[in-house]
């Protein structure tokens, strides 16, 4: 990254408060695949390390998805839509789908690509229920956090969950056929407007500063880790079956390598020059002492701290809470990995 892009851009800063003061809607459909068939529970317990059999009809489930070294190739949520069928959310569906298919041996499972037939429209922030109790049939009451249940928006049947990629304590999604999504957003764009909200533009504030403030990864920033170094392994199933469970065994067992961090650069308002990965590239090399200790993986901007703010992905133990240390000049601090 070059200068300090996100501190300077207002329409950045705009859209991103929205979200954290009022409310913000935006469409970002991920990929969908649908997975069904007598066995689809006890297939998504292998593929995944988190349990899914035990979700009850209409509860969601965040987990990361491991090859047999125990790397995290994708993370997702899984929604359970019915006894035998289930939507799981990707951002890279092809290779969701070549990955079911070349591990369905033995299962009575069918998974498929919908993406196209579904959008999904988020929408966040403290005053996102009130936007959307002003036009659901039902309403949000008493939805609870990664929950999903039918509802209808002026007779178009949606599907509302309340989840979300921001931190915020309310936030939701709702999904619609494709073919109803222009009439569903005008409805969600009068509603979050008549809060005070507004649409959410930027890719680089709901995908990277808006996330990154509550300490959400993209997968950009976990590809080629494993659950323990990024703080994913609170939930893993370990009384089950899945891939790559020997690996992590072993992992669990020695400890991890390496770990990620939060860090700030110490001036909010200094340009810099510091690249990070999800530019592309390998991210900036850290250094204490002359030894290389990490990457940075990411570098964003909290426009609730006021502080050019990221990750750091480190040899365990190299970089602790309050430590100092610089990148081609610029101060750096490491923090948690939460601004809110």
């Amino acid at each position: 990254m070059y200068k300090n892009i996100f501190n300077k851009d207002e329409w950045k800063r705009a859209e991103h408060m929205a979200v954290r003061e009022t409310a913000g809607w935006y469409l970002f459909t991920h990929q969908l695949m649908e997975v069904q068939g007598e066995d689809a529970a006890k297939f998504l317990d292998h593929i995944f390390p988190n349990p899914i059999a035990n979700l009850a009809v209409g509860r969601d489930r965040y987990t990361t998805m491991l090859n047999e070294d125990g790397e995290i190739i994708d993370d997702v949520v899984v929604l359970r839509m019915d006894e035998d069928r289930f939507w799981v959310s990707t951002l890279y569906g092809t290779k969701a789908d070549d990955w079911f298919y070349y591990h369905s041996d033995g299962f009575d499972v069918d998974s498929s690509e919908i993406t196209e037939d579904w959008h999904m429209f988020a929408v966040q922030g403290p005053r996102s229920a009130e936007a959307l109790d002003s036009v659901l049939s039902e309403g949000v009451s008493g939805l609870r956090f990664f929950e999903h249940r039918n509802d209808s928006i002026d007779g178009i049947d949606v599907i509302v969950n309340r989840g979300g990629f921001t931190g915020e304590k309310l936030g939701f999604e709702v999904y619609c056929a494709a073919d109803d999504a222009d009439a569903v957003e005008e409805a969600i764009a009068k509603a979050v407007s008549a809060v005070g909200g507004r649409e959410i533009t930027e890719f680089q504030v709901f995908a990277w500063t808006l996330p990154t403030e509550a300490g959400f990864y993209y997968m950009r920033d976990l590809n080629r880790t494993n659950p323990f170094e990024v703080g994913l392994e609170k939930n893993i199933d370990w009384d089950k079956d899945f891939i790559g469970k020997a690996a992590l065994l072993k992992i669990k067992e020695n400890g991890p390598a390496r770990e990620m961090v939060g860090f700030e650069i110490c001036d909010a308002n200094e340009d810099y020059y510091i690249r990070s990965k999800q530019f592309g590239g390998p991210g900036e090399p850290v250094f204490i002492d002359g030894e290389e200790i990490g990457r940075v993986s990411k570098l964003v901007y909290s426009y609730v701290k006021n502080v050019n703010n990221g990750y750091i992905l480190a040899k365990k133990g190299a970089l602790r809470i309050g430590d100092r240390f610089t990148i081609h000049g610029t101060d750096c601090v490491v923090t948690e990995k939460r601004w809110l």
